[in-house]
């Protein structure tokens, strides 16, 4: 595929109804960008990131930040696929998951989403609002694949949650969610899957707030990410910005409540350093091979 039919294909949510047409699609893009790019930029701030600047069918854009250390090479893609499969589909049989299992189910797929992102970037500025909505939805979309592949029961969109006083419905509220795990038509846990938690870290908290108290209840709520930086500086000077915002998090989880599970693929180094982050934040793997299967539970 050359990059027009990349990008023609990314923008077509339609295309992306499996874990194959993601695994497929990002196949091609990485063996697009293996000899067509103009550059790959190295940050200057985080070495173990990379930029990749398009030629002139790019309008040479130059993308988001990819991390070399997660991000699966063209030459290793097929046997992560293969192996990524196997690990979904047998979860169950998975009583204590390897260094390996973990990282292959992390950058597969962060590998997957973010060859997404990466083609998504060479629109032209015009369209970055359209990009990004684009891309948030089907990384939604893989989360839920994903789910559904181990057996969990995962939803998506709105439920009817009634407000009760003295015994009587009073009244019913809509409420929207990315993920909904249920049991037996029941909803169990909440999710928020989102590229980033910039400007989306307050209603997340927010709603397991406003949520618990309209239905005097405790339901887990807990947060996907896929990563927290952004580029930052000009041509030849790119490093990397965190979009993380550690004071709003210790703010909400200290004073309004904490949430049931955080989850990152690609995980900041203070989250794994800081004593109050690390209690909280950890990577997918973790949510995977043993949360979500607590949030499940009768």
């Amino acid at each position: 595929m050359n990059l027009k039919q990349l990008l023609t294909t990314a923008k077509d949510k339609s295309l992306f109804s499996a874990i194959d047409d993601y695994a497929n699609f990002c196949f091609r893009y990485l063996e697009f960008i293996k000899s067509n790019l103009q550059a790959v930029i190295v940050s200057r701030n985080e070495n173990n990131y990379r930029f990749f600047q398009y030629k002139e069918d790019g309008t040479f854009n130059v993308t988001r930040p990819i991390n070399s250390n997660l991000m699966i090479p063209l030459e290793e893609f097929n046997n992560a696929r293969i192996s990524f499969l196997d690990i979904i589909r047998d979860v169950h049989g998975v009583t204590n998951a390897t260094i390996n299992e973990r990282q292959t189910l992390n950058n597969f797929i962060y590998t997957c989403q973010q060859s997404i992102g990466a083609t998504l970037d060479a629109l032209p500025a015009s369209q970055s609002n359209v990009a990004r909505k684009i891309n948030g939805d089907l990384f939604e979309r893989l989360i839920f694949l994903i789910l559904n592949e181990t057996g969990i029961k995962a939803t998506q969109g709105t439920i009817n949650v009634p407000i009760i006083v003295d015994g009587q419905v009073e009244c019913s509220m809509s409420y929207q969610h990315d993920l909904i795990i249920g049991v037996d038509k029941v909803p169990k846990a909440f999710g928020s899957v989102k590229t980033s938690s910039k400007d989306r870290l307050d209603k997340i908290f927010v709603d397991k707030f406003l949520y618990n108290r309209l239905t005097d209840s405790d339901t887990p709520h807990f947060a996907v990410f896929l990563n927290d930086v952004q580029r930052k500086g000009t041509e030849g000077k790119y490093g990397i910005n965190s979009t993380f915002l550690p004071g709003h998090f210790r703010g909400y989880t200290i004073k309004l409540n904490p949430l049931n599970g955080v989850y990152y693929f690609d995980i900041r180094p203070n989250m794994k350093t800081d004593n109050f982050l690390k209690q909280h934040i950890s990577t997918f793997d973790n949510f995977f091979f043993k949360d979500m299967w607590q949030f499940t539970k009768p």
